[in-house]
């Protein structure tokens, strides 16, 4: 129960952004007994994965700051976002130090399948709100947007990790403000077309 949802909060933090669930599964998993991996995801806490995990993570910070760049990377995240929460997913949920499940353990494509879903959906309100909003803002939202979702990858991957349970309180809030997002989207959206025929 608890790794499966450790698995659903760190897909949802993964489809905001990818390399943060990753690096810390792997920094977590690595220098502390908090998360033991099972030997077939034993190169998420190799060196090599952890390096590049971080050079990841500081070039989709960087890029997603900067407005149309930030969709540019949403359109490789379409690829990237749910992959990497399909393997965190599978990673954690068949960990030995969380419920040590034996049907996880050998079924890992089942977390890999919605740990992806999971992600895909998330990255998918991400990324057809960001152009709006930066069109709404004249780039300016951006920065602001990108924080806050960067922020939000951190506090739901730390949640999914060390209390486990709270991650349903988390993905009612993210739910929930995507909903609104998307209806603001659409809400300005249906504005500038009136503006528009009215032009």
């Amino acid at each position: 129960m608890f790794a499966a949802l450790t698995g659903a909060g760190l897909s949802a933090a993964a489809g905001l952004n990818a390399y943060v669930p990753f690096l810390l599964v792997a920094l977590i998993a690595r220098f502390t007994d908090v998360i033991t991996l099972p030997s077939s995801f034993d190169w998420i806490e190799s060196p090599w994965a952890i390096g590049g995990a971080t050079l990841l993570l500081v070039a989709e910070v960087v890029l997603d700051k900067i407005p149309a760049v930030d969709s540019l990377n949403d359109i490789v995240g379409t690829a990237v976002r749910p992959t990497i929460g399909g393997v965190v997913a599978a990673a954690t949920a068949s960990a030995g130090t969380l419920d040590n499940s034996g049907f996880m353990a050998d079924n890992p494509w089942i977390s890999a399948i919605g740990g992806g879903l999971i992600a895909a959906v998330v990255h998918a309100g991400k990324a057809s709100a960001r152009p709006v909003i930066n069109t709404a803002s004249l780039g300016m939202g951006a920065p602001f947007v990108s924080t806050a979702e960067d922020i939000g990858s951190v506090g739901l991957s730390l949640v999914a990790i060390f209390i486990p349970v709270l991650v349903i309180v988390g993905l009612a809030l993210l739910a929930y403000l995507m909903w609104r997002m998307i209806r603001r989207v659409r809400r300005f959206a249906r504005k500038r077309r009136d503006s528009e025929a009215l032009a």
